[in-house]
């Protein structure tokens, strides 16, 4: 078990939304375990939000733990973008600098929660020990471990615990992951939720990463219409290129659902004060259970014992039929097509109704 006041931790995981997320409770258990480490991580800066927060000036700025609660130093890797252009100047310049950085960082030890040969890769420039999963998603990405942890937990969040106490060399509790506080997000969640304080708030994220995730639109503009008339606010959220699906939510509740395409920052504060999200497998409804806010997960062709609603009030609503697979197929997996919208609203009430009287 490390001890020393110095030991120094590169935590890698470039993305995506929902695999940070589920990263982060085991980072936060070692940074609870051994608050005198030093830690940061590598990551893609779309989604840098989700450990270090815009700092703010003022007194009423929250203050530098709570910005960046997990974390001591981000390292910036837009490895997506070098990938499309590998052999431009300005990639070589920045993988250069990156390569700079990270040896000065001087890790003694590098875990790698991704395992994909592009971040071992990215591990491997801050040279050291380098722990990863005896299996990783990416086989060849286990030839650069130097330690390679066999995983046994069906959750992924399971599984990246295992490996944190392989660096940590000791049995580490499961918690929830700390999470920034945007000092501007969270007066504008205050201002947008302000005309409707006494009515609870449901967020609905109808978009997903690929098609066959996709509950059909009109399914979830009936959950809509029904919640609004219980006398809930519906928020619609939409990542980029989904406008189109929330329009069609929208239009189909008169207007009376509010459309949204809010910053990252902002999703965060949003989602800490929503009763209640409704979402597929898709990043917004793993940030609500990193919060701890009740979901109502509608799952297709992605199995939820792996990747399902972790440490919070949850309803799973899944045909037994359905099979894992990740093919990204364009239409809805066929399981998925037989969630009606009654079921998705019955789960709605019950967990509304807990909500309400915790």
């Amino acid at each position: 078990m490390h001890t020393q006041s110095k030991f120094r931790l590169l935590v890698v995981r470039l993305g995506a939304m929902g695999d940070i997320l589920h990263a982060l409770p085991a980072v936060t258990a070692l940074r609870i375990a051994h608050p005198a480490w030093g830690i940061d991580w590598v990551v893609e800066p779309k989604w840098s939000a989700l450990l270090s927060a815009r700092e703010a000036a003022g007194r009423d700025s929250v203050d530098s733990r709570a910005r960046q609660p997990v974390i001591d130093r981000l390292h910036l890797a837009p490895a997506k973008e070098w990938g499309k252009s590998p052999l431009a100047s300005r990639t070589r310049h920045q993988v250069q600098a990156l390569h700079r950085a990270l040896r000065d960082g001087q890790y003694d030890t590098v875990i790698d929660f991704q395992g994909a040969l592009r971040s071992a890769v990215l591990g491997r420039m801050a040279g050291g020990r380098m722990i990863g999963e005896s299996a990783p998603r990416e086989w060849a990405a286990r030839w650069l471990f130097t330690d390679r942890v066999a995983t046994h937990g069906a959750h992924v969040i399971d599984q990246d615990f295992e490996l944190a106490c392989a660096v940590a060399g000791d049995d580490l509790k499961p918690m929830r992951p700390w999470v920034p506080f945007d000092a501007e997000a969270e007066t504008w969640a205050d201002a947008l939720l302000a005309s409707s304080r006494d009515q609870p708030a449901v967020l609905i994220n109808p978009g997903a990463g690929w098609g066959a995730k996709r509950w059909p639109v009109e399914r979830h503009a009936a959950v809509a219409q029904a919640l609004i008339g219980r006398g809930c606010r519906v928020l619609v959220n939409t990542g980029p290129g989904e406008e189109p699906i929330a329009e069609v939510l929208v239009k189909a509740t008169a207007g009376k659902a509010t459309p949204l395409a809010p910053s990252l920052e902002n999703l965060i504060a949003l989602t800490r004060r929503v009763a209640l999200v409704i979402a597929g497998d898709t990043g917004p409804l793993h940030l609500a259970c990193a919060l701890g806010r009740p979901v109502v997960g509608i799952y297709g062709p992605t199995d939820p014992s792996r990747n399902g609603p972790y440490g919070t009030l949850s309803k799973v609503l899944r045909n037994p039929e359905s099979r894992r697979n990740h093919t990204r197929n364009k239409m809805p997996e066929a399981g998925l097509l037989t969630i009606q919208p009654e079921e998705v609203l019955a789960a709605a009430d019950e967990l509304l109704h807990a909500e309400a009287v915790s």
